[in-house]
């Protein structure tokens, strides 16, 4: 379902209003017998005003229709910690998870680390259980995080199957050598560099912990 604009109407009125500046213009013209010189150039006057009116409407449809369309994501909202963690590394993925879903817009993560899922929290898809494919293992090898701006047109899109089916944007951000932290979104495009650079930061902070509190060290 996608997400209806709440200013479809603010949007529309400058074409209203144009609209219908032009039309009363048209009829006055006709129903004037006479016309003086001040009226006409109140009609050009008139005239260009509702052509202004008429291309800022269309302009700001043309910008409505450029921003993506956010969709309700399939599954159920929730909040899965895994138990064999310490209580630091616990209290730091909450944190960072919550802070996520409140600023960004991610709607699911799954935190992969030494092989097994650690966190998965937002809209849950059904399958828990995550088998790393081509992309998610170039992004722990390499280093460098993926950003699939729009993942129906990935056709590795089908490795991603841990999360809610209709993922509209996904990215794979890696923590160290040892794991990665998967977002998705429900809009394609959604994501700015700016979102890019904060998840970049809180990646880096999860790794150190994670180093610390598991007990593993890159090679």
């Amino acid at each position: 379902m996608t997400k209806s604009d709440p200013n479809r109407v603010l949007r529309r009125l400058p074409l209203v209003t144009g609209g219908l500046g032009a039309v009363l213009l048209f009829i006055n013209r006709i129903l004037t017998p006479e016309l003086t010189n001040s009226q006409s150039r109140a009609d050009v006057l008139g005239v260009i005003l509702s052509a202004l009116l008429i291309l800022t409407g269309l302009l700001w449809q043309q910008v409505r229709s450029q921003i993506p369309d956010a969709v309700q994501l399939i599954g159920e909202e929730g909040f899965e910690l895994t138990s064999d963690l310490p209580d630091a590394v616990k209290t730091e993925l909450a944190w960072a998870s919550r802070l996520l879903l409140l600023n960004t817009v991610t709607k699911a993560i799954v935190i992969v680390y030494q092989g097994k899922v650690i966190l998965r929290r937002g809209i849950l898809a059904k399958k828990s259980q995550v088998t790393p494919g081509a992309i998610l293992n170039r992004v722990i090898e390499k280093q460098k995080p993926v950003y699939l701006v729009d993942v129906k047109a990935y056709p590795g899109k089908i490795e991603f199957d841990y999360l809610p089916e209709n993922t509209q944007g996904i990215i794979c951000q890696p923590l160290g050598a040892e794991g990665a932290m998967i977002l998705g979104a429900n809009a394609p495009r959604s994501y700015t560099k700016q979102d890019e650079n904060w998840i970049a930061g809180i990646a880096d902070k999860l790794t150190v912990s994670l180093k610390a509190g598991v007990g593993i060290t890159d090679s």
